[in-house]
């Protein structure tokens, strides 16, 4: 039996989730590892389809079966593995001991029901409030997550609202039972900068009194930079790099993360010609390296790259990276080009 670190509220150990195609099995996460502590925030960051979104939504165990499955691993929340748990028993859990906030408000809010049913149907659900007490509460929420006129905003559809509206409502649904740990999927997509600043600096503020764990995913690294304690950095299913903030932009070991800083414009520095990039693409799922998932697009790929996958090591500072450039291996092989040339 796994024994949990009790300053941890969520530990995902060696998750894998698949989808079964017509074509095969597709292994959008696999072997993920990561925690959060309680209190603190996490970043999931990397391109599209690197996995980021199907690991919140594996936690949540929102997974669509028989298409998609959690087909092994461990998600450990405040010490109870929640793939053991019953349909019910994660109804009981998510949208009061976790929420989260999906991607795009617009889909995501029921077009039929005014945001005050919405925030209020969690309330009665899960802390057995009444109609009425759900609705008052549903208003401090409202008021609470910085929209005017609550007492008004309460009878409007989500069609009435701005953009930034709506998704101050998908918050306030999630906090509204004071959940433990809150899953922000890329919370500011489709927002002009000033509202996305606003949506973020709200997400701060209400984790601080309210004393909330955040797991936030993105792509977005000054997102990163602003909001979390440590980052955990996908590509193709896999975590390559897992450390705290400051390392993430000050020294960055996997050269994929590298490249993601790099590809960043700077306006404290002048650069001429283009920006940088991550030359080729990402891998198709059907088709992936047999060695380093990055292999095709690193500009210091080796034999062994393509030949075997490297392990997350972890150094001594306690930061994780998946390179065989950090590995003993590596020496070797750079004493076997110098002898060879």
């Amino acid at each position: 039996m796994n024994i949990s670190n009790e300053e941890n509220i969520l530990e995902v150990r060696n998750l894998c989730t698949s989808f079964f195609t017509d074509e095969g099995e597709v292994k959008a996460v696999d072997g993920v590892d990561f925690s959060i502590e309680k209190g603190k925030t996490i970043g999931i960051v990397g391109e599209s389809g690197s996995g980021k979104s199907i690991t919140s939504l594996s936690i949540m165990r929102l997974v669509q079966e028989p298409a998609g499955k959690v087909v092994d691993g461990e998600i450990v929340f405040k010490g109870e593995n929640l793939l053991t748990k019953t349909k019910k028993e994660m109804r009981d859990i998510r949208g009061n001991k976790i929420s989260m906030i999906f991607q795009e408000p617009m889909t995501s809010l029921n077009p039929t029901l005014t945001c005050g049913e919405q925030i209020a149907e969690s309330l009665r659900i899960h802390q057995k409030l009444n109609r009425k007490e759900a609705r008052v509460k549903a208003i401090e929420m409202l008021k609470l997550v910085g929209i005017p006129s609550p007492e008004k905003r309460v009878k409007q559809y989500p069609f009435e609202l701005s953009g930034g509206m709506r998704q101050r409502v998908m918050i306030a649904i999630a906090l509204a039972c004071n959940p433990e740990l809150l899953i922000a999927d890329e919370p500011t997509t489709a927002l002009d900068v000033t509202i996305q600043a606003q949506i973020l600096e709200l997400i701060k503020k209400l984790q601080e009194e309210l004393g909330t764990s955040l797991m936030i995913i993105t792509h977005d690294l000054g997102v990163v930079a602003e909001m979390c304690d440590r980052v955990a950095v996908m590509y193709c299913g896999k975590v390559v790099e897992y450390a705290d903030v400051k390392t993430i932009f000050t020294d960055p070991k996997h050269p994929y993360t590298i490249g993601l800083l790099n590809s960043v414009p700077r306006h404290d520095l002048k650069v001429e010609g283009e920006l940088s990039v991550i030359k080729g693409s990402v891998p198709s799922p059907f088709e992936l390296p047999s060695g380093c998932r990055f292999v095709t697009r690193c500009p210091h790929a080796r034999e062994i790259c393509h030949r075997e996958l490297p392990a997350l090591e972890t150094k001594e500072d306690g930061n994780q990276v998946r390179c065989w450039m950090h590995t003993d291996q590596w020496e070797k092989q750079e004493e076997a080009v110098s002898t060879h040339e």
